[in-house]
């Protein structure tokens, strides 16, 4: 491994008769540049502060927001020398400290960019996040003038070891010493934070000139003139840094605001929380090795691309495979398998690599073994997408705001590929198009993907036709399961309504069997016919009920002579109302005129005019079976009145009841996964609510459909755990806040490379 440093080359101050005085010098030369220099950009931040607070304050969203932007620069120009003087002095401090470790061992720094994984006011975390997104990004951006730095300051220290983070002019231990100063600032954290993103972008965009000059002092003073500016990070870690921040929108100091946005504050609660687990070894390991050590993005890119071919050449898995054990340990073993094959492209192993690369590195993994976990998808699913760990960390690499921008071509494309794949199940997709078509993105992606950022576009813009088509046809289904649903919904509601009708009219009391049956069969399916076709509140309807009221008199009349002239006089109107409904409800000619014929012998019978044929046992009603009995048959699917409902609420098990407000809060779109006692588990779709009955109707992603169910027959399978809800936000975002979880987690004792 070829060192950085000539040692011919190096004038060993320690060798030196006035060593101690000559590095005492040396350091307070540095601190004399230093501080001219940290104060003159200092300055020129604080003229920038009014302008970009007024600025904020014009576009406020309201009267409180703009008054805390105004009382901010009332505060920054009252605290201004304060905190300026305070600045320098901790500089100054800082630089002391530093050098009374001169004659001392080294020891083990302490984490100055590390978040405290502490209970912590929500302002304090917030700008302990903002500080240690700050210092990530700037040690990535300086690491090679810094390392010249730290390596001369190394030599006058009397060769201990100077890592980023213990540097007393690296941005680390710059950007504390500002949030120190800051407390001499009573502004609200809105505030500060724009002070912050300014000191970003006016202070530590100034420190190349500022080790410029210090390496320039030091190298004419003798301090390892030959030194060349190589670092473990190199160009690899300045490139790479500035997609990241773009990422966090660095192009406008009112862009300050953008701490708010939601995609930054992941990728900013990423980074410190990466950056706090790692510690102060992210940097200090880098330090002390060769320049050839850690790999560059092309070395990375390449033994990616040869994995890339082995993933290819075994082939995806078919739709009966699993293959799930054997995935997960690839996703959670690619780092080392990266590090071999870059071992045997170049022919030594490295044991690092830079600390951006091993964040996303770190984070694609943990992307992709959520994807393993994630209940939301099929586990068919989860093996066929988990294979896209490898193009997506190229695509990470090549563009660092694929984590930070929610519109990102190859995160929209997974986003896209993960709600295709939640719907999914072996019944629905019997012809497997859309298994072969996710699979075919996957295949095309491990096949073709080099780097051209290009093919996510185009995959995403397929996938999307697809799917567009298979939602129309789904579409058209969907309406005809729900409009079949609605009509049988709205033919049992006429049911309900026509038996309770005739029950009401009947008031309990017995009807000769005729009777009952024109009434409970022919006329309750007449009444039926009425309310759907004309409706409850029809003239036809009324019309209809009359009949009921007069057949149901008719068998009730006194048997003196006035109710025998009453039956007279009834009968003209029954028989003709009788004729005209029968005509409609299935009855041939012949039946009508054969149940009339009854009808007549009966009457006669009542009015003592018994005919001469038909016997009165023959009587019997001519009814035609298809015709069933709404009466006996009362369907019991009515809604609850809302006092009945109440009190079976109260009847229910508490672990119904707590389900039961889920399912109150359902919205067409959701899906479920059904899990039956026997069978495999079905994925559907919430399609439908009934207005009428209140039942809920699934179907699967072809809109056939699964079920339908009351809100407490859903409840009760829900608490059961015979059906489960499957989140409805996108992959990503789910994946983000499981990963932010995680790492917020305190870190394991032992850390594995």
């Amino acid at each position: 491994m070829k060192d950085a440093i000539e040692p011919s080359r190096i004038v060993n101050l320690n060798q030196h008769p006035n060593a101690p005085e000559r590095g005492g010098d040396l350091l307070h030369a540095v601190r004399d540049a230093s501080s001219r220099r940290l104060q003159q950009l200092l300055g020129n931040m604080f003229e920038h502060v009014d302008d970009a607070l007024f600025d904020l304050a014009e576009k406020a969203e309201n009267n409180a927001a703009q008054m805390h932007y105004f009382d901010g620069m009332r505060e920054v120009r009252k605290r201004r020398p304060a905190v300026e003087r305070s600045y320098l002095a901790q500089f100054s401090r800082e630089l002391t400290d530093f050098a009374a470790q001169r004659r001392k061992p080294p020891v083990e720094a302490e984490t100055i960019g590390a978040v405290e994984l502490t209970l912590v006011a929500d302002n304090e975390l917030e700008e302990s996040l903002a500080i240690t997104s700050m210092i990530s990004k700037n040690e990535s951006r300086l690491a090679r003038d810094l390392f010249a730095v730290n390596q001369r300051l190394a030599v006058i220290c009397g060769g201990i070891q100077v890592s980023e983070v213990t540097s007393p002019v690296g941005p680390a231990v710059l950007t504390q010493a500002f949030r120190q100063a800051m407390r001499e600032l009573q502004a609200d954290m809105r505030v500060k934070l724009i002070i912050y993103k300014l000191f970003d972008r006016y202070v530590l965009s100034g420190m190349e000139e500022l080790y410029g000059e210090l390496n320039d002092l030091l190298a004419k003073a003798g301090v390892l003139p030959n030194l060349r500016h190589e670092h473990a990070r190199g160009a690899v870690a300045r490139t790479a840094s500035a997609p990241r921040a773009q990422a966090v929108g660095e192009d406008h100091p009112a862009a300050a605001s953008s701490v708010t946005d939601e995609a930054g504050n992941i990728l900013t609660t990423l980074q410190a929380l990466f950056t706090a687990r790692r510690g102060h070894g992210v940097g200090s390991s880098s330090v002390t090795l060769g320049p050839q050590s850690i790999p560059t993005a092309n070395e990375l890119l390449g033994a990616l691309s040869v994995l890339q071919g082995q993933i290819v050449s075994h082939g995806l898995p078919a739709v009966g495979e699993s293959g799930a054990g054997d995935i997960s340990a690839e996703v959670a073993h690619l780092k080392d398998h990266l590090l071999n094959q870059i071992g045997a492209l170049r022919g030594e192993r490295p044991s690092h690599v830079s600390s951006i690369d091993e964040d996303t590195i770190d984070l694609v993994g943990m992307l992709f073994e959520f994807i393993l976990e994630d209940r939301n998808l099929p586990p068919q699913m989860q093996v066929l997408l988990a294979r896209l760990q490898i193009p997506y960390l190229k695509a990470a690499i090549l563009d660092r705001k694929l984590f930070a921008h929610r519109q990102h071509p190859a995160r929209r494309l997974l986003d896209s590929l993960a709600d295709a794949a939640k719907g999914w199940s072996e019944e629905s997709d019997k012809d497997r198009r859309l298994y072969d078509k996710i699979k075919s993105v996957v295949e095309q992606l491990l096949n073709e993907f080099d780097d051209d950022m290009g093919i996510f576009d185009r995959l995403l813009g397929e996938l999307q036709e697809f799917q567009d088509l298979a939602r129309k046809r789904a579409e058209l289904a969907e309406q005809r399961v729900a409009e079949s649903t609605r009509g049988r919904e709205k033919l049992e509601q006429a049911r309900r309504r026509a038996a309770r009708e005739i029950l009401d009219r009947i008031d309990g009391k017995p009807l000769p069997p005729l009777m009952h049956g024109v009434l409970a069969r022919a006329w309750a399916n007449y009444l039926v016919l009425i309310l759907l076709r004309q409706g409850g509140d029809s003239p036809e309807f009324a019309e209809a009920l009359r009949f009921v009221n007069e057949l149901v008199a008719s068998t009730r009349l006194p048997k003196d002579a006035g109710g025998r002239e009453t039956l007279r006089q009834m009968l003209p109107n029954i028989e003709r109302a009788l004729r005209k409904g029968l005509a409609n409800v299935a009855f041939q000619e012949h039946d009508v005129e054969r149940l009339l014929d009854q009808l007549r012998s009966h009457y006669a019978g009542q009015l003592g005019e018994a005919p001469a044929t038909a016997p009165r046992e023959v009587v019997a009603p001519a009814i035609p079976e298809s015709i069933q009995s709404l009466v006996e048959n009362v369907p019991d699917t009515a809604p609850l009145a809302p006092e009945d409902a109440a009190e079976q609420l109260e009847i229910l098990p508490p672990e119904v009841r707590a389900q039961l407000e889920q399912v109150q809060a359902m919205r067409p779109g959701t899906w479920l996964e059904f899990k039956p006692a026997e069978g495999a588990p079905e994925r559907a779709k919430l399609s439908w609510i009934s207005p009428m009955s209140g039942r809920y109707l699934f179907v699967n992603r072809r809109g056939l459909k699964v079920g339908d169910y009351s809100p407490q027959e859903l409840a009760a399978t829900l608490a059961e755990g015979r059906a489960s809800v499957l989140a409805s936000n996108a992959l990503f975002d789910r994946a983000m806040d499981a990963i932010v979880g995680k790492l917020s987690q305190p870190a394991p004792t032992t850390e594995q490379e």
